[in-house]
């Protein structure tokens, strides 16, 4: 029976992390404030359990259950709804933070208009936020609630976001992007909201008194994010949302006008999707290269051969909770490369072959070590990356032509020149004989 367990439980550990709705696993830890009341999130955290998620709840103060043990992650997911805590557990750190996304576990912060050291935090992503106590603030359009809960509308081109067209609720602080390539701008402030410590002035004033304290505009208009994600090399992700009211039963059920529900329920789906690695996640399963007309793939190239390179690629599906072959992009590229790119050409994919994406292409006429270089980043999509390293070596001495046509005109030269030559060596040759001849035979006419 003993013996009967230990062949049962790795099995059911394999087909739990199968059937795990994320890619990356389904243990998600909740940080949450103890002023914050557990069930006005109830939609959210079930929305959660029902994908398959299993959620373990700590307080930002309790030492148990530890976000790393051994530096091994405890947690696949961990989300921080912590938004005015100043003090945490030991093993919540800023640096413990960071360290758990080069341990691929993801973080999903909520932050406020408060000083925190998330705000603080934040910084490290290349988000700056504004000064402390200066919430978003938006009088447009008219309604009747406060000035800093503000109907946002949510961007159709985000592909991170489902095509609701509702309005989604926030209320929390805004802040800057910095020019961090990795950031991913997932929600933006409306155009005519700004960031003041004070909600009377709804005119320039209050956008002027922004502007003195951080820079002209910085703290006015679109160009601010609300909700901002970050992914970092290994393919974790880390986003940071202005307010963790957007998560909430209330602006879940808050209606937007009359009969329109807002779209704050769906859009908390996306944002978390996104995180934990549901949506966007793509990989390079393997590449392959070899001569054309060949299948195998060789260690070193000859100058001028003819390559064909392949890539498979596929990506999860968070529905199906698989891994499928993917031929959607559109903008893959290859690059042969040493030191610098001697070749930059399109990886199409291949018709009736899913996922994939295939090139040939004439290797350059220098020899040396060259890498095949797949290196694809765009926002929201997981980044692929691959490097296969070969080498282009010259002809043998047995490899070269024995002829070449545009050598012609000299080989013509040059098997003239010898014709001219033996002809001319023979007739000189020919004439001293003929010279001898007649001085001997007029020799004998004398005698």
């Amino acid at each position: 029976m003993v013996s009967l367990r230990a062949v049962l439980w790795p099995l059911l550990a394999l087909a739990g992390l199968a059937s795990a709705k994320s890619s990356s696993g389904d243990n998600v830890l909740v940080i949450l404030e103890p002023a914050l009341d557990k069930s006005n999130f109830s939609i959210f955290f079930d929305g959660l359990k029902e994908r398959g998620y299993k959620l373990t709840f700590r307080a930002p103060k309790s030492v148990t259950p530890q976000v790393i043990q051994d530096e091994v992650a405890t947690f696949n997911h961990v989300v921080i709804f912590a938004p005015e805590t100043k003090a945490y557990a030991q093993d919540i750190t800023p640096q413990s933070l960071v360290q758990l996304l080069s341990l691929n576990t993801n973080l999903l912060i909520a932050l406020s208009p408060k000083q925190t050291p998330l705000t603080s935090l934040a910084l490290e992503f290349s988000l700056i936020p504004p000064p402390p106590g200066t919430p978003l603030v938006s009088h447009f359009p008219e309604r009747d609630t406060p000035a800093t809960i503000v109907p946002v509308r949510v961007p159709s081109s985000n592909p991170i976001l489902s095509t609701t067209k509702a309005p989604v609720w926030f209320s929390g602080a805004s802040h800057a992007l910095g020019n961090n390539p990795r950031l991913v701008p997932i929600l933006r402030a409306p155009a005519e909201s700004f960031a003041a410590d004070s909600t009377d002035d709804s005119g320039s004033i209050a956008v002027a008194d922004a502007a003195e304290k951080g820079g002209e505009g910085l703290w006015a208009g679109s160009q601010m994010g609300l909700v901002t994600g970050f992914q970092v090399v290994g393919g974790a992700r880390a986003t940071w949302v202005g307010g963790v009211s957007v998560f909430s039963d209330e602006f879940a059920k808050k209606e937007i006008s009359k009969g329109k529900k807002s779209g704050n329920q769906q859009f908390a789906q996306d944002v978390a999707a996104w995180t934990f690695q549901e949506s966007l996640v793509l990989r390079i399963d393997r590449t392959e290269h070899h001569r054309v007309n060949e299948t195998e793939p060789l260690e070193q190239y000859t100058t001028n051969d003819m390559i064909t390179f392949t890539a498979r690629i596929s990506k999860y599906d968070g529905v199906k909770e698989r891994w499928e072959s993917y031929s959607g992009l559109k903008d893959l590229q290859l690059e042969f490369t040493m030191l610098d790119p001697f070749i930059r050409t399109a990886l199409s994919p291949v018709a009736g072959k899913p996922g994939i994406y295939s090139a040939t292409f004439r290797a350059p006429d220098r020899h040396g070590v060259f890498k095949f270089v797949i290196d694809y980043k765009r926002k929201g999509f997981t980044q692929l990356h691959s490097s296969t390293t070969v080498s282009v070596v010259p002809p043998r001495h047995d490899g070269y032509p024995r002829f070449l046509s545009a050598a012609w005109p000299y080989y013509a030269g040059a098997i003239s020149t010898s014709i001219g030559f033996l002809l001319f060596s023979t007739l000189w040759l020919a004439g001293d004989v003929r010279e001898m001849l007649m001085k001997k035979g007029k020799g004998l006419k004398r005698e």
